[in-house]
């Protein structure tokens, strides 16, 4: 067995296609497809469902693509590992993102690509759960996740900054006005939310039961940006995470305020899987968390925008 064999494997799963898997591995399509079925030979069994096209993996396929994303990532981790030594991180970063938290992994990934040039970012927007399937079937390194309420799995945690909230109201509204608003007073007025299955929203609606209201959003979205882009229109209302203002600021023509009342602040951070030898860049990107104060960015943002 071949380790390249596995990464053609991984590839076909990917791409779910024998064309693009091999484009993506810079071969030929006859030579990957004769790999797999080497791989197949030599494991004596079948690993992919064959039509007049790729069909998907056998119970079998599923599997063994589970080990060889194991395999390949201890082969990483020893690439890694003898990079180090030679005093010069090379290898790539597989980190995943909770959508919310996109805003604010610049101010980590960028000082990490100042201090190893050589080694690469591959960053990949998850939910929470797919953040710990990731992690736990080693397609991942290192997340950037909520670190409460959440089943990580044996994992090691950092905290980063915790989740504040504000309300973004058109500027000639009576709550603009007024300088400030309750979670009550949020919950009256025409909303823009993201929607449930996201994190952050459920953790909204727990603020908003904790504080004795409930809210029906007039309008729903997955996207922080499409989330931005309705706002902007100064029709709707929306409660806002403060480390957006990082990256998108307040719309023209609107008022970012604060939220009182709010019964807890969700800690986001850093969570990488328990497992020895932890990934060599997982920890320099740790080592860059401890070094940078998020928190006290994120707060300056809040205090030069929010009046």
């Amino acid at each position: 067995m071949l380790l390249r064999q596995l990464e053609y494997l991984v590839a076909l799963a990917r791409e779910r296609h024998f064309g693009r898997a091999a484009l993506a591995c810079h071969v030929s399509q006859p030579s990957l497809s004769e790999a797999i079925r080497t791989l197949e030979r030599e494991l004596d069994t079948p690993l992919v469902r064959r039509g007049r096209r790729f069909d998907g993996l056998t119970p079998e396929g599923e599997r063994v693509l589970l080990w060889a994303h194991r395999i390949l990532a201890e082969r990483d981790g020893l690439n890694d590992d003898l990079a180090a030594m030679r005093k010069s991180l090379t290898g790539s970063l597989r980190i995943g993102v909770i959508p919310t938290s996109l805003t604010v992994v610049s101010l980590l990934t960028a000082p990490f690509c100042q201090r190893h040039p050589h080694a690469r970012v591959s960053m990949r927007s998850l939910s929470s759960r797919e953040i710990a399937h990731g992690l736990a079937e080693f397609e991942l390194d290192i997340a950037l996740t909520y670190l409460d309420d959440e089943p990580l799995g044996p994992v090691r945690r950092l905290p980063v900054y915790e989740e504040h909230y504000l309300l973004l109201a058109p500027a000639d509204s009576d709550l603009a006005r007024d300088g400030k608003a309750t979670w009550a007073q949020a919950a009256a007025v025409p909303l823009c939310l993201l929607s449930q299955e996201m994190r952050n929203r459920r953790i909204l609606d727990e603020i908003f039961a904790a504080t004795g209201v409930t809210v029906a959003p007039a309008i729903e979205t997955d996207s922080v940006a499409a989330l931005y882009a309705h706002v902007a229109t100064r029709s709707w209302y929306s409660v806002i995470s403060h480390a957006w203002l990082h990256m998108f600021g307040v719309p023209a023509g609107m008022r970012a305020l604060r939220l009182h009342g709010a019964p807890f602040a969700p800690r986001i951070g850093l969570v990488i899987a328990r497992r020895e030898p932890e990934p060599v860049l997982a920890r320099a990107l740790i080592e860059i968390a401890r070094q940078i104060d998020v928190r006290a960015t994120l707060d300056r943002v809040v205090t030069e925008r929010v009046r």
